[in-house]
This record gives structure tokens, sequence and C-alpha cells, in this order.
């Protein structure tokens, strides 16, 4: 069990910053979805918790429908002890998110460009923001980076570090937006309500500037001034080890299980529930027990577990797809029940808020 010490960091972070804790402890990746006018804020907000709450350097690409491999490449590696600002991790609006390396030489390249891939690593965390509109070949990469912890360049292998977390960043949107690999890969998902704020960003400012300030100047100055992390890597380590010896009893096994079966068995439900998905329900399980100060999963933590493992994976079904169809229902009236419902009134309805629920 974890020490009381630990548990108050814990319960101080806030909801993005506890959301990178889980998948850092998990050893797992996520969806981060936000309004899109917000988009560049939350970018930012999460490059500093990256780096004030966790220590960890981190690296942002803009993807974009004609985003290439060589791109997506480039963008996701540091330039270690570089005395330029350019490097920096954080990079303004006007900075672009790409290093581009021509095959040519250019009298105007920057010095970034001229640093040769061996002075380079993968950053601790990556932020791929708006990562479905990559074409379906950079987000194959971004699977096989999650999968096997490397990239292939042009002149070099790069491995990923022990502690590495690939966030995609969506604005808007219901339902699988990824490609199916990629996004059954993805540990949770999480919403940022833009209401919920910016606590990092609007931390930087005592004056009460507002955050379309923030964004217009570059916080790499108090990062690299900041002090140490407020979640180091042993606590990290600690709670890892925590949540794999946490217990998770047959009665709860059963609910656990039980509630998979009607998710996958719900007319609503397109595709059904994949073998990767239940995986994760059962680790983040055991991964949020320790964050509570338990040794063992609760039935409310498997239904919090529930409403972040499958919320990005469920997909709604065409009316004329509908399973009664089979014996004659009428297409009308299926597309009249099934308006408006999402994945989010799905698992309310399975865990027993709003419908059915299952027996516990």
């Amino acid at each position: 069990m974890a020490d009381e010490t630990l548990l108050e960091k814990v319960h101080e972070l806030s909801d993005l910053e506890l959301a990178a804790l889980i998948c850092l402890v998990a050893q797992e990746h996520c969806i981060i979805d936000t309004e899109p006018d917000v988009i560049d804020d939350l970018t930012q907000e999460l490059q500093l918790a990256a780096s004030r709450v966790f220590g960890l350097s981190n690296a942002v690409i803009d993807c974009h429908q004609h985003t290439t491999l060589d791109e997506f490449a480039q963008a996701i590696l540091s330039v270690e002890h570089s005395p330029t600002g350019s490097d920096s991790p954080v990079n303004t609006r006007q900075e672009s998110y790409f290093l581009n390396t021509p095959a040519f030489g250019s009298a105007n390249r920057s010095p970034v460009t001229e640093i040769s891939n061996d002075n380079k690593t993968i950053a601790n965390v990556i932020i791929a923001k708006n990562l479905d509109e990559a074409p379906k070949q950079v987000q194959i990469q971004a699977l096989e980076l999650m999968r096997t912890k490397r990239i292939y360049t042009r002149t070099s292998v790069q491995n990923a570090p022990k502690r590495f977390l690939f966030i995609a960043l969506l604005g808007g949107g219901e339902g699988p937006r990824l490609t199916k690999h990629l996004n059954d890969y993805m540990f949770i998902s999480h919403f940022h309500d833009p209401e919920d704020g910016f606590p990092n960003l609007e931390d930087m400012y005592d004056d009460g500037n507002s955050i379309s300030s923030v964004v217009k100047k570059n916080p790499v100055h108090d990062i690299e001034s900041s002090s140490l992390p407020r979640i180091s890597a042993i606590d990290i380590e600690l709670l890892s080890d925590l949540a794999d010896d946490a217990v998770v009893s047959i009665e709860l096994k059963r609910y656990q299980q039980d509630t998979v079966s009607f998710l996958r068995l719900h007319r609503a439900v397109a595709g059904g529930i994949s073998a990767t998905a239940s995986q994760h329900l059962d680790k983040l399980a055991k991964c949020l027990a320790p964050l509570h100060g338990l040794a063992y999963a609760t039935p409310s933590l498997i239904g919090l577990a529930v409403r972040k493992t499958y919320l990005h994976r469920i997909q709604i079904v065409q009316p004329e797809k509908e399973r009664s169809m089979q014996w004659g229902s009428d297409v009308d009236a299926i597309a009249a029940l099934l308006e408006g419902i999402g994945a989010e009134d799905i698992i309310e309805e399975v865990l027993g808020a709003t419908g059915a629920e299952v027996p516990l």
C-alpha cells in the first residue's frame, strides 16, 4: 500500500495529470479528447504537466492529412545537450512541430536540422495532435512505435526510453476515429472539458493574465527552471509494483466478465468488444487500486475502469445492421431508437445508472 505522502501527491493531480500517471504506471498509452478550439491550449498544458509533474522530456507533432513518415519520425525525436532555444520540447505556435531534414543541404537550415540523429533520442512523452487526421501509414507507424518501442529513421534506429507515453490528442467527435488496431491499442481515453481549466498554464502567471496571453509566450524558461518533479520515477515504480500485486477476487472477476458480456451483447454496439479491451480493463482496475490506497479492486473501481477503457472503443451500429432487423424490425423504428445514443450512454446503461444493471 502506498504511503500517505504519495497518496496526497496523487490526490492533488489534475484529471490530465492523473490520466498520464495511470498510463505511466501501466506502461500504456492514451487518447485525450477536447473541444477543437482549445486543443492548442491543451497541448501546452500537457507539455507543462510532463515537465513539471513528471520531469519528462516531451515532443509534439501536429498531424494533418499530408503528414509524412519522415516528418513523424523527426518530430518525435528530442535533441540532447543543445544550447539553442528552438530545440526546446515546448514549441510556440509560430514554430513548426516538424524538424525537416531535406536530402540536399541548404544554406538556410536551422541548427536543429544540422544535428545528427545520433544526438537525438525519442522523447519520454509524445503528444500527437490531431492524430486522427494523419494518413493511415502514419497511424500505423505510431502503432508500431508503441508496440516495439523503436522507430527507424533514414540513418539509425531509435529506441524509446523506459518511461514512454504516447498521447493521441484529438479535437471533438464521437466514436473510434483512429485506425482500428491503433484505436484498440490505446489503454484509456479521457475527455477534458475546457471549463475544467488548464492548471499548469494558469499557475505560470499570478497577475491574472488570460489564457490567450499565456499561449503566446513560450513557457520554456519556466520548465528549465522548475524544481524537482512532483511524481518521481521511484513513485511510478512503486505504484506499478503495487498495481501488479493488487488482488481481484473471484466475485469481482465474474462481475468484470459479466460487464464485458453485457457490453458485447448490447443491441447498439457494432463489432463487439475486443480481447485487448478486456485485458486493458483488468489492468486498469488493478492500477486504480493503489491510487486509492487499496491493495484490492472494488466494484466502484471496476465501474470507473469500464468508463475509461471502453469509451473510445464502442462503435454504434447502423440501423440497417442492428440485429433485430434479421427478424423483420422496421428500420425507421430502429433509427429512432438509436438516435442520439453514444458510447457513454451504453456504458451507463450496462452499469445500471440509466437501465438494466449487471448483476454483482
